[in-house]
């Protein structure tokens, strides 16, 4: 029984742990997604990809939150099914000490009415052989008072016995009584230690199929991540990039030689000719 308790109580601390572990996981995945970047810089449908799966990031994180709550409501239920199983437990035991103690009272009075039924016995022999040595030994008067005390000593051992016999009824009593008591709280603690034990197996088996559970909900969004994936396209990716950064449709001019002079010639056709003399055509 004690046993039962302990390990019950260590499986209510083992969810509680898991709990908090639960929740630490996802106060940090929510982190994660919406604090650092996480390919920010991506165009088009790489970004749509990574936006899903920051999003579902985010998701799993408040996935692991709504199962660490979960948790901590199992390790509740576990704790008030301890709670409770101790209540009744604690009812039992207090009726099975009670018999108990009353039990182990009465067999003491028993054992001492026994011890006083035994000492009158002996003063009823010794007061019966004081008779007999005292045959024609003594005084009239003296045999008379032998045989007063002789009765006496009858006397006394017949209140003994009869006292004796009535602890004897009255403790056989209680026996039967703390026997019908015992089985009954045996029976009782039969049942609870198999209700207990049918209860920490079911609690076991919901507490791995949550966790199968949470699995299945973080495959689903990381899921959701491969189908955006599936439409990623590095031509509509590189057409998007070529489309935001262009800086036109012709390429840049060539750079031809040009040659000084030749600049210098085209520039001022008649620099070598002499000048007309003035009224003078050409």
């Amino acid at each position: 029984m004690n046993d039962g308790r302990k390990n019950c109580k260590e499986f209510e601390d083992f969810l509680k742990e898991r709990a908090a572990i639960e929740e630490r996981y996802g106060k940090d995945l929510l982190g994660l997604s919406r604090k650092k970047p996480c390919g920010q810089t991506e165009l088009n449908t790489l970004k749509r990809a990574l936006d899903v799966f920051k999003t579902q990031v985010e998701g799993v994180g408040q996935s692991h939150l709504q199962l660490a709550q979960v948790l901590r409501e199992e390790a509740k239920k576990m704790e008030d099914f301890r709670e409770k199983q101790k209540f009744h437990r604690k009812k039992i035991e207090l009726i099975m000490d009670a018999i108990h103690k009353n039990r182990n009272l009465q067999y003491k009075k028993t054992m001492e009415a026994k011890r006083l039924y035994e000492q009158r016995c002996r003063d009823k022999d010794e007061a019966e052989q004081a008779v007999h040595r005292s045959t024609n030994l003594v005084t009239q008067k003296q045999q008379e008072k032998l045989f007063v005390k002789l009765a006496q000593t009858k006397t006394a051992l017949e209140d003994s016995d009869r006292v004796y016999q009535m602890n004897v009824a009255a403790v056989e009593k209680v026996r039967e009584e703390w026997q019908s008591e015992h089985i009954k709280a045996c029976e009782f603690f039969e049942s609870q230690e198999c209700e207990r034990i049918t209860g920490f197996r079911n609690a076991l088996w919901l507490h791995v199929n949550q966790l199968s559970q949470e699995c299945v909900k973080n495959d689903e969004c990381y899921e959701e991540v491969r189908k955006s994936l599936e439409t990623c396209s590095v031509e509509k990716d590189i057409e998007c990039f070529v489309s935001i950064h262009k800086t036109g449709t012709l390429p840049p001019t060539p750079v031809t030689y040009e040659n000084y002079y030749n600049a210098q010639k085209s520039a001022a056709p008649g620099r070598n000719q002499a000048p007309l003399a003035p009224g003078m055509g050409r």
